[in-house]
């Protein structure tokens, strides 16, 4: 299976289906972690041709998303002496993902890249698009750049080892674009339906569809971000630590229901509907605030925020959207309240 991805500067393809040979020009990075590269370099490097290959393992986890492991990348490429006719390869989870298209973005000003994407939400979402980047100690992703890949091979080998907690993960990015664009998908999601490939395959079609109208979210692709405003803030509050992200995201569309519903847009009876599919698939749904004006105040460092307006996505029943930016603080204080501790 094949779907294309077509920017304003590139086009490419992602291919769902076993990972194929692979022959790659000038010297080449494979960028991973320990625990993918424990379970998984053989299979790739056995289909893997190239004229010098090196492997940059990175630590793995949220916490190590930030500027100290980007550097350590770049002194590796550096001491290997890459060029511009190099290509790194990112091979693992979303964070190697963003961490490996930023290096590739940085390095001399811009070479190749790949994904190669082993965890269910990295799959359907963060491999495809070209978004890049960092945390810091202001919130997450500030830092980084939009920067489309050569080429994205997904291969459901890869959730052979994947933990179910990961994989839930995954399914609130699903879920996530089910609501927003396709309310047939979202059925057959909650009626345990598709097969994984077929999951795969659609959530790649609506992030594809997406991206080729609006690379670098000046409308549409805002849409994406559904849940993320409050997930982004909760990953925040509590380091990175507690929650992977798409178990944040799945909170997060919780809280940006409860806003949906109380602006009339999302019915009660649509948002219980919702939070029954985030548990069946063991999703996190409740989170306790301890500070509501500390949460609120957290919301002006997402970079979605402009002039000094908060923009919320939320849903306009199941399978549409709303983008709004003009919020009353006091009904938005209001839906915070629900989460109070």
């Amino acid at each position: 299976m094949k779907v294309n991805v077509q920017t304003p500067n590139k086009k490419y393809e992602i291919l769902i289906s076993k990972l194929p040979e692979i022959e790659i020009e000038g010297k080449t990075a494979i960028i991973t972690n320990p625990k993918v590269s424990g379970l998984h370099i053989n299979y790739l490097t056995n289909r893997l041709r190239a004229k010098e290959l090196h492997i940059i393992t990175l630590p793995d986890g949220e916490e190590y998303k930030n500027i100290e492991s980007i550097n350590y990348a770049l002194e590796r490429l550096f001491d290997a002496k890459f060029d511009r006719n190099s290509t790194l390869i990112a091979f693992g989870g979303g964070v190697i993902g963003d961490m490996t298209g930023f290096a590739a973005s940085i390095f001399l000003r811009g070479i190749k890249f790949i994904q190669i994407p082993t965890t269910l939400l990295s799959m359907v979402d963060s491999s495809v698009g070209g978004k890049t980047g960092i945390n810091n100690k202001y919130g997450k992703n500030l830092i980084g750049s939009f920067y489309q890949p050569e080429a994205v091979f997904i291969d459901t080998h890869f959730l052979s080892t994947l933990d179910k907690r990961e994989f839930a993960a995954g399914m609130a990015e699903v879920i996530k674009m089910a609501i927003m664009f396709d309310r047939e998908f979202f059925e057959n999601i909650k009626n345990n339906n598709l097969a994984i490939e077929e999951i795969i395959k659609r959530s790649v079609e609506i992030k594809a569809e997406v991206v080729n109208q609006d690379e670098k979210e000046k409308g549409i692709r805002s849409v994406l971000n559904y849940g993320h405003t409050f997930a982004h803030v909760i990953e925040n509050e509590t380091k990175y630590k507690k929650y992977l992200h798409g178990e944040a995201v799945a909170i997060g569309m919780i809280m940006a229901n409860e806003l949906s519903v109380e602006l009339g847009y999302l019915t009660k009876t649509e948002a219980e509907d919702i939070k029954k599919v985030l548990k069946e698939y063991n999703l996190p749904t409740d989170y306790e605030i301890k500070d509501i004006n500390s949460f609120y105040e957290h919301f002006f460092l997402d970079k979605k925020t402009a002039d000094n307006k908060i923009k919320f996505i939320i849903p306009n029943h199941i399978g549409e959207y709303k983008i709004i930016n003009n919020i009353d603080k006091k009904i938005i204080l209001n839906v915070l309240r629900k989460f109070e501790k």
